[in-house]
């Protein structure tokens, strides 16, 4: 079974990446910042995790505001480096672990939490600034991160005592799952500090101090502050350590601090702890149990002949794919597909199978093999076929055949100005 062997909290200003890119280590004046991280460091050493459950926020990087999520779990099996400007940091992309990642999605899903789900996306410095600080990554990590972005810029945003909630939910998410893994949780951002307005360069040690003996103590005196009480205290921006809550709802009621570290450079405190659980957690269920009432609401579905749900599983295998047939909703892309298909093939580095599958137009495997119907009815559309085609083709029947089973023999497709329908 999994577990969580303890939690990090963590400050992801970009400065600490670049402490670590411009090699600061003897600079009296960045040297804290290393001296801040090495405890850190040694104890991810001891613990050896598998995984951490990676907490952060993105600075509108990866994330825009024509989609933005309150809590977007990613799910894929590999995270690069975001460009925030200037170019990606020379680190290596981080393994995910779409296993934990499902399971967790599972889990807060049966506990009415509304999750996202994200893969393909890069990560910007909100993870990857304190992560390449704590973890060695000399051409690979030692481990895998399943990351949690939380949507804390465009208000309105979670509350702390949500988040405090979704920290408990989480860890009995990860002790149910089944395989042996060792798990940390890390929570990143802030402490108070403001970027922007005539409030800017805003900082109040007092309440970061104050803070993290609350969040060590009494983390429910947190939960019941408002987002307004944590910006005056805090400052805006300094409202994202919220997100600190759902690491210390993931640990026991009583903890262990085993390290602590505040250095006040410039804009933004660069702060490092360590917890790890120093009471019992009860359990109201057992694992199995557990594990039967999140699986609930598709238990059965397997039965239901010719049915393949869209699951997280289906999406990661077949991600590639789906990609590569969403961008037939670009008209200069559909162009090019209809004009030659295969140099885009190699571009999407789909796999011998998948190309296969395109170039047949073949319905049903491409079903079978984890691709949405939605992107199967843009394919037939750009290529003029209809949707009634598509479905006569999934039965193994004729169009005719199909139709007779119709109270209307009506053929359509979600082809706007496109080709001419076959008939």
């Amino acid at each position: 079974m999994a577990r969580i062997v303890g939690g990090i909290g963590s400050s992801h200003t970009p400065t600490i990446g670049f402490a670590l890119d411009t090699n600061k280590q003897a600079d009296p004046v960045w040297a804290p910042i290393f001296a801040g991280y090495e405890p850190v460091q040694k104890w991810l050493r001891e613990k050896r995790p598998d995984v951490l459950f990676f907490i952060y926020n993105d600075h509108v990087t990866s994330f825009f505001f024509d989609h933005y999520s309150h809590f977007a779990l990613g799910v894929g099996g590999e995270y690069a480096v975001a460009d925030e400007g200037g170019g990606p940091r020379h680190l290596p992309p981080v393994k995910g672990h779409p296993g934990l990642a499902r399971h967790i999605a599972l889990a807060l899903t049966a506990d009415e939490f509304d999750l996202a789900y994200f893969q393909g996306k890069p990560l910007d410095h909100g993870c990857f600034s304190p992560l390449s600080m704590m973890w060695p990554h000399e051409g690979h990590w030692p481990g895998a991160i399943v990351p949690l972005q939380v949507g804390v810029l465009e208000f309105p945003i979670p509350t702390a005592r949500r988040c405090f909630r979704l920290g408990k939910s989480l860890r009995r998410a990860i002790e149910s799952y089944p395989e042996d893994l060792r798990v940390a949780i890390v929570a990143t951002g802030g402490l108070a500090h403001q970027v922007h307005g005539e409030r800017a360069g805003f900082n109040n040690t007092p309440w970061d101090m104050e803070f993290l003996d609350l969040l060590e103590r009494e983390p429910e005196r947190l939960s019941e502050l408002t987002i307004a009480q944590y910006a005056e205290r805090g400052g805006l921006e300094g409202t994202e350590v919220i997100m600190w809550l759902i690491m210390r709802g993931a640990l026991s009621a009583k903890v262990r601090k085993l390290h602590s570290a505040y250095y006040l450079p410039s804009m933004t405190p660069i702060v490092t702890v360590i917890y790890e659980d120093d009471s019992a957690v009860p359990q109201t269920e057992t694992d199995a149990g557990f594990r039967e009432r999140i699986a609930r609401e598709l238990a059965g579905v397997e039965r239901l002949p010719g049915t393949y749900p869209f699951t997280l599983e289906r999406s990661v295998k077949a991600y590639r794919l789906n990609r590569f047939l969403h961008r037939l909703i670009e008209p200069q892309y559909r162009r090019r597909f209809l004009a030659d298909p295969e140099p885009m093939f190699e571009e999407a580095e789909l796999t011998a199978q998948e190309r296969d599958l395109v170039r047949r137009r073949d319905w049903r495997a491409l079903i079978h093999y984890g691709v949405i119907f939605f992107l199967l009815e843009k394919l037939a559309a750009v290529l003029g076929i209809t949707n009634l085609h598509v479905y006569a083709a999934m039965r193994g029947e004729t169009l005719e055949e199909f139709q007779k089973t119709r109270n209307a023999q009506v053929l359509y497709s979600v082809a706007g100005q496109g080709p001419r329908l076959k008939q």
